[in-house]
């Protein structure tokens, strides 16, 4: 036992250095996958980028910040937004960003996630305040382009890039809808008349052109005549109605142009 004692005794300090070693060793790897980087310090001070692979650090003297650079969504909780021409309503986004410089992202903002949050509400009730509720139905991939550059120049020295922002619901209360859709009912309406005007204007026009070009040929009337009976005889019809033509009673020496009661 005292040989056992002894033996246990010796190898005592090298098994604590063996694991010291390993402790040491452990701290001191690092793998990063493909989409990362490491942000180094070196007693505290930057000292660079590292990575995608295996990296070395020593213990106690370097600290590594890791930094993903893949796209990111951010969902844009629901924002009040009061038009231009002042309806409320709420909206609601989605913005697709990513790192692009691991440096920035982790010096010049504490956490970059929630200052792209904070700055993607602000910005898009600013941006929305500024149009009526018709462009925000009708023109959002302009709205989406103008809250993108503006997110993206902002946000730029943070060492992010701001790829693509999609308004995703305008929600309007009941009222609004209800007076949306009698201005929606009312422009139908509007338009329907004009086009039903337009389109007698345009019918007496052409039965002008076609009244001027039959005066010019007497017999292009009674032709006219002779076609409608043909297409009233087509229907099957046991009464005819036949007009009789003024121009015809000259032919058998009848004078049609006395005052009415004379004879």
């Amino acid at each position: 036992m005292d040989m056992f004692g002894s033996l246990f005794g010796s190898l005592a300090p090298f098994a604590a250095l063996l694991v010291l070693i390993i402790l040491v060793i452990a701290y001191a790897i690092r793998i990063l996958r493909e989409y990362e980087r490491g942000v180094i310090f070196t007693l505290g001070r930057f000292t660079g980028v590292k990575g995608p692979g295996l990296i070395l650090l020593v213990p106690y003297v370097q600290q590594m910040v890791r930094v993903d650079l893949r796209t990111r969504v951010l969902d844009v909780p629901s924002q009040d937004v009061i038009s231009h021409d002042n309806v409320s309503v709420r909206v609601s986004a989605v913005i697709y960003f990513r790192v692009i410089d691991a440096e920035r992202s982790t010096i010049q903002v504490e956490d970059f996630m929630m200052a792209t949050s904070q700055l993607a509400q602000t910005t898009l009730r600013s941006v929305l305040g500024k149009h009526d509720l018709d462009e925000m139905l009708a023109e959002r991939d302009r709205l989406n382009e103008d809250i993108q550059k503006i997110l993206d120049s902002q946000t730029d020295a943070w060492g992010i890039k701001v790829a693509t922002v999609e308004i995703k619901h305008v929600d309007i209360n009941e009222s609004m809808i209800r007076a949306i859709a009698r201005q929606a009912e009312a422009e139908r309406e509007r338009r329907a008349k004009v086009i039903n005007a337009e389109g007698e204007q345009q019918a007496a026009t052409k039965l002008l052109e076609a009244a001027e070009i039959l005066s010019r040929q007497p017999q292009a009337m009674q032709l006219r005549y002779l076609s409608t009976l043909n297409v009233i005889a087509g229907e099957k019809n046991s009464t005819i109605v036949f007009p009789f033509p003024m121009e015809i009673g000259g032919l058998f020496g009848l004078k049609t142009d006395k005052p009415t009661g004379q004879t």
